[in-house]
């Protein structure tokens, strides 16, 4: 199944409204502590205007997360899956490779002890 692209516009709309919600601000209350209008905002959460770099940081500063949390895109549930798996195989081969090592090792000790 192939992945939807997502436009950076579409992205830091999402983080920026669930991140608002998070904190329980309305886009008013935002808008305010932001210093920008509440019209302007509703246009950023919509994905229709995207804001200059120092209106994000004040966002971002009111929202309390470091600003390039607002861009990230999120793993779609397959993702996350893929992921996961890599992670316990990598794990798993780890895990392997130390047992055996350490198998060696140990045979390795008991016949210099036995010379």
């Amino acid at each position: 199944m192939k992945e939807k692209t997502v436009s950076i516009r579409e992205t830091f709309a999402k983080n920026l409204r669930e991140n608002r919600r998070k904190i329980g601000l309305t886009q008013a209350q935002l808008a305010e502590k932001a210093e920008i209008s509440h019209h302007y905002l509703a246009m950023v959460e919509l994905a229709r205007n995207i804001p200059k770099v120092e209106t994000i940081e004040r966002l971002a500063k009111v929202l309390n997360v470091e600003f390039y949390e607002l861009f990230i895109v999120p793993l779609s549930p397959a993702m996350e899956m893929k992921k996961y798996h890599e992670t316990i195989i990598n794990d798993l081969k780890d895990i392997v490779k130390e047992s055996v090592n350490e198998a060696f090792e140990q045979e390795h000790i008991r016949q210099k002890q036995r010379k």
